[in-house]
């Protein structure tokens, strides 16, 4: 007990700076490390490092479902590639599902003129033939009659294409074209004569049996029609300046009938000054739809300007009318076929065809 009494004694004498030097800082306890930019950066690459070993299987998984869809993708394109070029080029199938895909891609079924005539223009043609045969005519194609009648309805089908491909060279380099106000005009008047139905309803009736068509196939097709006649018409020149003569001298007060007999290249009513000969109506079919129009819609007495029906170059005179019916005279101009124009460019820059038929 003394001793410690001693002990503390002594420490007491002993200065209050010397004793403070001895303990250990609150620093020196913790042994806190100084910071700095190297201490920053270290500390960071430490937790990115840490972090990596759950991103790069991610990263890796992700590669590998991109490899893998594009494989799938890869395949799946060229199945579906081969399966359409059997079915249209080796089979040559005419189902709605092979004609979907050529209104998706354009696969070619000819040359000309350095343009290609697609496959859907083909199946366009040729479904409109089987459709009509099918349902109105009663033919059956999985007969042994019925394939050779296919089988013509195809070549059919694929010089039409090709003609139009070549009709459409015409225009583009004669600068023709067919407006929609035209389209409009000639649905018009053959709907006014009952050619086609009077109401929507029929109307759209008479092309799904008959044609198995929308409407919108059925001013696809007149479009072309039309301009096929108007290509016709632009380049017999010939044939126009003929027309535009004999208009000029019934201007000038010369008969009509005469006229007619110097003009007109109709030998059936040439000679009898132009005259039909028969009462007409207005659903006479074999009158150009135009030209019945006319007929219908000027006096008795009156004669029109030139009507171009696509065949021919009409001036038509109403006689008088009867009832509902009109007796008429006309001077008819007929133009040139549109084979005229194409046989020398098909011999000069023959078409490339890529099916065997």
């Amino acid at each position: 007990m003394k001793k410690h009494l001693h002990k503390i004694k002594e420490s007491a004498k002993k200065p209050l700076h010397k004793i403070l030097r001895k303990q250990p800082s609150a620093v020196e306890k913790t042994k806190v490390p100084y910071i700095t930019n190297e201490t920053i950066a270290e500390h960071r690459e430490e937790v990115l490092s840490g972090a990596r070993k759950y991103i790069y299987p991610l990263q890796h998984s992700k590669h590998r479902i991109v490899l893998l869809s594009s494989i799938i993708l890869g395949v799946t394109l060229i199945v579906f590639t081969v399966f359409s070029v059997l079915n249209l080029y080796r089979f040559q199938s005419t189902s709605t599902f092979v004609y979907r895909i050529t209104q998706i891609v354009p696969y070619p079924v000819a040359r000309v003129e350095g343009r290609m005539v697609s496959y859907e223009n083909y199946l366009f043609e040729l479904r409109h033939y089987m459709h009509y045969y099918e349902t109105q005519q009663k033919l059956s194609f999985d007969t042994e009659e019925g394939q050779r009648d296919l089988s013509e309805y195809k070549k059919q089908a694929l010089q039409q294409v090709i003609d139009d491909a070549y009709i459409k060279h015409l225009a583009d380099k004669n600068k023709v074209s067919i407006s929609n106000q035209e389209v409009d005009q000639e649905i018009a008047i053959v709907r006014e004569q009952n050619r086609l139905g009077t109401s929507d309803q029929v109307f759209e009736d008479v092309l799904r049996d008959f044609w198995g068509w929308s409407v919108n196939d059925f001013r696809r097709s007149l479009r072309q029609q039309l301009l096929t006649r108007k290509v016709v018409s632009t380049l017999d020149t010939e044939a126009q300046a003929k027309a535009k003569q004999a208009l000029a001298e019934l201007r000038a007060g010369a008969d009509f009938a005469e006229v007619a007999k110097k003009y007109s290249t109709d030998e059936v009513t040439r000679e009898a000054g132009g005259d039909y000969g028969i009462a007409l109506d207005k659903s006479n079919r074999d009158i150009s739809a135009k030209v019945t129009n006319k007929i219908f819609n000027q006096k008795a007495g009156e004669y029109s300007d030139i009507i171009d029906t696509g065949y021919s170059l009409e001036i038509v005179k109403t006689l008088a009318f009867e009832g509902d019916k009109a007796r008429a005279a006309h001077i008819q101009i007929t133009l040139k076929d549109i084979n005229e124009r194409l046989e020398p460019i098909k011999q000069s820059s023959p078409p490339s065809r890529y099916l065997n038929l």
